[in-house]
């Protein structure tokens, strides 16, 4: 068996499906035709496929010849409203939305390890469950599916999900245990003070300027609260209040993002913004409301699973460069919600290729990547899924 040889001679089958998704986009909860064409393609291989969960999520199960518990793989599918601006064949079809992270790579990943794996039914221990979840961007994607009964009938004793990943080139892999991205939440922040004239700033409450003081003073929030070995983000990323150069505006409006490897990191950070808010805002005649949503997690990598993989990737790819230890992104994943019911794993495939142009970051516009960590991820993830269930 080489899985490897079997998922590049399925290549141009994986890069199909993916121009086909890129071409034809679908937001959070919306993936209709994109799970249309996931359950269709299942089908064809005879397998048991579970639609409609939490609206757009499917599963497909492949029962193995041999007795054993079940695994999961799952696979993110939804776009984001970006417009590209690529200008390839297969460049998005619908204005405003585009595969700007690569969730259209990793349904094209999945249904060729679905390929793979059928193929080889008589070599898997007990069941493995293809999960294909809509809504990863922030939309809660992972939660609604674990609500609707993703995880039962049957109930996976792990997980595996993939990334591709244009920080890093294609032959790089990371696979490393322990926490390995973020903690996610935004914050929405609305200062309300009193307006008037530009030339009369003594009979106003000016929101401005507290929010410039709040800005300042929450970059204290990581470098005076948080423990200097505990890794923390406060990012404020979008500010909008006034629009005439002679009037101070009644509110400001800000929001932003924390994030953290440490749930009780991420809840300090939370705390300590809300208070500097409130108390300059008061401080200065003007009132802060402030609203915090979790978005997920942290994801943490389980050692047991996370050594399977990366024996996989060292016996499927020898002279790749495998990083295993250390590996962290403050970029945030609600693969982490599966993590909070059962071990699992979350690795990374290199896709990055500068001299193809191919190294635009992700929810970039001009987000791209070269399609050769295709039929790497798809080797990896089904070769992963056959070591765990041999394991016995």
């Amino acid at each position: 068996m080489d899985l490897v040889k079997e998922a590049k001679e399925l290549f141009s089958y994986t890069q199909a499906v993916r121009r086909r998704l890129h071409q034809h986009p679908e937001l959070a909860f919306k993936e209709y035709k994109t799970a249309e064409l996931i359950a269709q393609e299942l089908s064809k291989l005879g397998l048991e496929v579970t639609t409609g969960i939490a609206e757009t999520g499917l599963v497909g199960l492949i029962e193995g010849d041999k007795p054993g518990p079940t695994i999961l793989l799952r696979f993110d599918m939804d776009a984001l409203p970006i417009l590209e601006q690529n200008k390839t064949e297969y460049a998005s079809q619908i204005s405003g939305y585009m595969h700007a992270c690569g969730h259209d790579g990793h349904v094209a990943i999945g249904l060729t390890v679905a390929k793979l794996l059928t193929d080889h039914r008589s070599e898997i221990f007990g069941n493995i469950k293809l999960l294909f979840q809509p809504a990863e961007e922030g939309a809660g994607g992972a939660d609604a599916v674990i609500a609707a009964g993703a995880l039962t009938q049957p109930t996976p004793e792990a997980c595996y999900g993939l990334h591709v990943w244009n920080e890093n080139p294609v032959g790089w892999l990371g696979i490393a245990s322990g926490p390995v991205m973020a903690a996610a939440s935004t914050f929405d922040i609305e200062i309300k003070g009193k307006g008037g004239h530009g030339a009369i700033p003594h009979l106003a409450a000016d929101p401005i300027i507290a929010m410039a003081n709040i800005i300042n003073a929450s970059q204290s929030i990581v470098s005076r609260n948080v423990n200097p070995q505990d890794a923390c983000v406060v990012s404020f990323c979008a500010v909008n209040g006034g629009d005439a150069f002679n009037v101070i505006p009644d509110s400001v409006k800000m929001k932003g993002t924390i994030r953290s490897f440490n749930e009780q990191v991420s809840h300090l950070a939370q705390e300590r913004l809300t208070t500097i808010a409130e108390s300059i805002a008061a401080g200065l005649n003007c009132a802060a409301e402030v609203r915090i949503s979790n978005i997920t997690f942290p994801v943490v990598n389980d050692p047991f699973t996370t050594e399977f993989a990366q024996r996989s990737a060292t016996k499927l790819f020898p002279t790749m460069e495998v990083e295993t230890k250390g590996f962290t992104t403050m970029g945030a994943e609600d693969f982490a919600y599966y993590q909070k019911q059962i071990p699992g794993t979350f690795f990374f495939i290199g896709s990055k290729n500068p001299e193809k142009g191919l190294d635009f970051g992700h929810h970039h516009p001009r987000f791209d990547f070269d399609e050769e960590a295709l039929y790497i991820g798809a080797a990896l993830m089904a070769q992963t899924a056959l070591d765990y269930r041999s394991r016995v």
